[in-house]
């Protein structure tokens, strides 16, 4: 049980979603709209926004590379050179 519940990008993704529906629920609420509307306007915009934000925030495939095949990119470089 050491490792984390969540990714540090599946956290990301959901605090900003988090943070865009009170965004959208705060807004709703200040023109005017009732508690119930505000709070389906921010149910609605967090739900929207962790699609949006998964796909913004993508998976560097790059970061995590096996040593082995750090030192055959190299090779090949020299060789098409």
């Amino acid at each position: 049980m050491d490792r984390p519940l969540l990714s540090l990008r599946s956290a990301l993704v959901f605090l900003l979603a988090l943070l865009s529906g009170g965004a959208a629920s705060g807004l709703t609420a200040v023109a005017g709209e009732g508690a119930a509307r505000s709070l389906l306007a921010g149910l609605a915009a967090t739900g929207l926004a962790v699609s949006f934000f998964n796909r913004l925030i993508a998976i560097d495939d790059s970061a995590v590379q096996p040593s082995d095949t750090v030192g055959a990119s190299t090779v090949e470089e020299e060789s098409n050179g």
